[in-house]
């Protein structure tokens, strides 16, 4: 019994420095590549600071502030958790950069007041704002051609 009881005690003390160095990573990769200019990132949003899909970020004061401005800006909200936009963001990310195109890109999941203030009910959602208001928008995972199509009506 007590072989068992050190055996358990050893495991946990196994998991529980896992735990410990998880968090430590996570932490110190959150302070190198913060974009976010939060203390705490969901895990999710953790491992796409390096991916280079995901690079092109826009804070909720910056959007606020380009709508206030009444500029021209394509907007792709997203939420790191929604296997949807998992398959749309390869797809639109380097699309719009071939077409010269700035999509700014709104993590939902870090900023979730974007879900009412920008009336978005699902991900991943792309909307073009001319003049500071919303002209168009395209919900849901479509084929590459849909969205190249979109862009050359709606970008440009």
């Amino acid at each position: 019994m007590k072989k068992v009881i050190i055996f358990l005690a050893i495991i946990v003390v196994l998991f529980a420095g896992v735990a410990l160095l998880t968090k430590m990573q996570n932490e110190e990769k959150v302070s190198e590549d913060n974009k976010y200019q939060k203390d705490s990132l969901h895990p999710e949003t953790i491992a796409q600071l390096d991916d280079p899909n995901y690079q092109n970020l826009i804070l909720p004061e910056e959007l606020k502030e380009k709508l206030d401005n009444k500029e021209d800006v394509t907007v792709y909200f997203y939420s790191p958790t929604c296997s949807h936009c998992q398959r749309t963001t390869p797809v639109v990310a380097p699309l719009a950069e071939e077409m010269g195109i700035d999509l700014v890109q709104y993590n939902l999941l870090e900023f979730e007041n974007g879900w009412d203030q920008y009336g978005i009910s699902e991900t991943p959602t792309i909307v073009q704002y001319r003049n500071g208001e919303e002209t168009e928008r395209i919900v849901g995972y479509k084929e590459k051609e849909i969205f190249e199509e979109w862009f050359n009506q709606n970008s440009k």
